[in-house]
């Protein structure tokens, strides 16, 4: 049996990822989240495809110093 850790409703990953629950429905719709389904109309969201969005989302901020490099142009 496929084991999927926590799953997490879709106002709860919406919550964890900080968007709307309409915004993580859509994600949803064009696959670009991984979900379960339990049922027929439920779906749950695997804790793990929110810990990978928000990894693989992550973009560190770009230092002060670095854009003045630029000759001050942002």
């Amino acid at each position: 049996m496929i084991q999927f850790g926590e799953l997490l409703r879709v106002e709860d990953a919406a919550s964890a990822l900080g968007l709307r629950p309409s915004t993580v429905r859509k994600m949803v719709l064009k696959r670009e989240i991984d979900i379960v389904r339990p049922s027929k109309r439920a779906v749950r969201i695997p804790r793990a495809a929110i810990e990978k969005i928000l990894k693989t989302g992550y973009r560190p901020a770009v230092p002060e110093a670095a854009l003045s490099h630029n000759g001050g142009a942002r």
